[in-house]
């Protein structure tokens, strides 16, 4: 008897819905960049009182909210275009729970554009220094804030507290690691280790948090200056990535330094596999570090063990965090 084998026939779907994404993406953020949801607020509003209150073109901004109907952020009744409980949740401004830190990925948009000459050429193009100013980096620091309280908690409960009574948070933002580490274990403070042009931008999260008295900030570029002395933990997350190999095998010398006997080094960060294929985040990450930065990359373990135990760590250990980022921990010997 002859047997029917089914065979499946390679398929462009993925392709196309590949291809397509870009679209909604950014549909979404020109409504964010332009502070439509915001305008809507909780009131239905015509097209037309939308795109007065933004400044925008009438016909423009009808066809966009359109297209906002479509994607599922917005509703759309008797000719008046009003938020669904999702956008009127996240993507209005002064609401708790207001994704602020969307701008980022406005600015991530110029900078992903240029991608197909960063790959010709290897590097940023000629004359485009990194991205930079006030707006940028309010926005980034939000954006980070805005990853980094929804991890700190998690990730700091997995590292022993032990014998930490003071930890260094190089690079260290909106402080979200460091009220994290505060709030864990009693009596313990915090130092955030951050550029002058960021120092100000944490203080105001540090203040909103009434964390006053237990973290504290100290302004410094990690690439030029020493990093302090008798900490007992050294926290990085989301730094490496930014930074030269070389830049990073300073980093953790200073750290080192900085570590009082038995003191720890933390690193959170993507720990790419040999092949730097997966963890998938991270692959394209490695190409985000290559449009906005002039050095930056995502590291193997092996690549961040090397450069800890070259700096004079031991008992280095990974642990996995089941959130992207996972943890390479030091010790700095007795």
């Amino acid at each position: 008897m002859k047997k029917n084998f089914r065979t499946t026939k390679p398929s462009s779907q993925k392709i196309t819905d590949s291809v397509y994404a870009f679209r909604e993406a950014r549909v979404l953020l020109t409504a964010y960049e332009l502070g439509l949801f915001t305008i809507i607020g909780d009131e239905p509003r015509p097209s037309e009182e939308i795109a007065r209150l933004a400044g925008t073109n009438p016909r423009a901004t009808d066809r966009l909210l359109n297209a906002l109907c479509a994607s599922g952020y917005l509703q759309k009744k008797a000719g008046s275009f009003s938020n669904t409980p999702l956008s009127s949740r996240f993507l209005v401004r002064g609401k708790p729970n207001y994704l602020g830190g969307l701008m980022h990925q406005v600015h991530l948009w110029n900078t992903w554009s240029q991608l197909t000459g960063v790959i010709r050429r290897g590097t940023r193009a000629a004359g485009r220094e990194p991205a930079s100013g006030a707006e940028w980096l309010e926005a980034f620091i939000a954006a980070m804030h805005m990853r980094a309280k929804h991890q700190a908690s998690p990730i700091v409960k997995l590292i022993d507290l032990k014998g930490v009574s003071h930890v260094l948070d190089v690079g260290g933002g909106s402080g979200a690691f460091s009220f994290a580490f505060v709030r864990a274990k009693r009596e313990l403070t915090a130092t955030v280790f951050d550029l002058p042009g960021v120092v100000p931008l944490t203080r105001g999260y540090i203040e909103m948090e009434d964390l006053g008295d237990l973290v504290s900030v100290v302004a410094g570029d990690y690439t030029v200056d020493a990093l302090g002395k008798n900490f007992d933990l050294v926290f990085m997350s989301a730094i490496i990535h930014s930074n030269s190999a070389r830049t990073n095998r300073e980093l953790f010398h200073k750290a080192f330094e900085a570590l009082n006997a038995g003191g720890r080094l933390v690193v959170s960060d993507y720990m790419m596999n040999n092949d730097r294929t997966s963890p998938a985040a991270g692959a394209y990450f490695s190409l985000n570090m290559l449009v906005g930065t002039t050095e930056g990359d995502t590291y193997t373990e092996s690549e961040v063990r090397g450069w800890m135990e070259e700096a004079g760590f031991r008992k280095v250990r990974r642990t996995n965090t089941n959130m992207g980022a996972d943890l390479m921990i030091g010790t700095k010997p007795s």
